[in-house]
């Protein structure tokens, strides 16, 4: 599957360009952090100016803010099979468009309707890009509590060394009720298979690796100005 871009000289905000590609009655999915964030109050305001959409969220406080705006939601056995698109963010692009997710702690979920979309478009800034993922830190991996430490073992044989997040001075706890281990890999020009030996360890529910799932990646400058997209055909 191979990778185009296209440079744009179009004065608009990457989350304004992504309003293009939803349609008046579409069932869209609703990311989480701090693009999605920006993606949802911009939504809000169209919603609000009469257009009719229905959003479907990754997350509780997507949900929360989605509804404080008025969007109207749906579950995802509701909308399975008309999610017209996934708006999401981010947190590493590669130059064949595979991502790191999870920062904002809620990547079971987000790769759930990513998978349940017909499109999947991603917003970042210039920089999110970089030449191999893993450059920027860490991958999450959602873990379910009782496995945990054999999990961090079983990482620590792969060479991967992962720490509990902490929330407030204690275990965070996803929306899933599961503990999240952000975990140091080295830069990886092969994220798929490091995904699929890191997945064959009990007690994983999900990485942070979205391997071949973007279609769009609308990228932005420091003031989330649209700069360039990239996409696949």
């Amino acid at each position: 599957m191979s990778k185009h871009s296209r440079v744009t000289k179009l004065a608009m905000t990457i989350y304004e360009k992504a309003l293009e590609f939803i349609k008046s009655g579409d069932v869209v999915g609703l990311g989480s952090g701090r693009a999605s964030t920006a993606f949802i109050k911009l939504l809000g305001e169209k919603v609000k100016a009469g257009f009719k959409v229905q959003g479907v969220p990754t997350s509780e406080d997507s949900a929360s803010l989605a509804r404080s705006l008025n969007i109207p939601l749906v579950s995802l056995e509701e909308a399975l099979g008309n999610i017209s698109c996934a708006i999401d963010g981010a947190d590493e692009v590669d130059p064949n468009l595979n991502l790191i997710k999870g920062y904002g702690r809620a990547l079971v979920r987000e790769k759930i309707i990513a998978a349940s979309a017909k499109k999947f478009i991603i917003l970042v800034g210039d920089d999110k890009i970089v030449s191999s993922l893993g450059s920027r830190g860490k991958l999450p991996v959602e873990v379910v509590p009782f496995g945990a430490a054999l999990v961090k073992h079983k990482l620590h044989l792969l060479g991967v060394h992962g720490e509990i997040w902490m929330k407030n001075g204690t275990q965070g706890i996803t929306d899933n009720g599961n503990l999240i281990l952000d975990c140091v890999i080295p830069p990886t020009l092969d994220p798929a298979k490091l995904e699929m030996s890191i997945r064959t360890i009990p007690g994983i529910v999900d990485t942070g690796f979205f391997i071949q799932m973007a279609d769009v990646v609308l990228v932005g400058d420091s003031n989330f100005n649209l700069t360039k997209e990239l996409f696949r055909k």
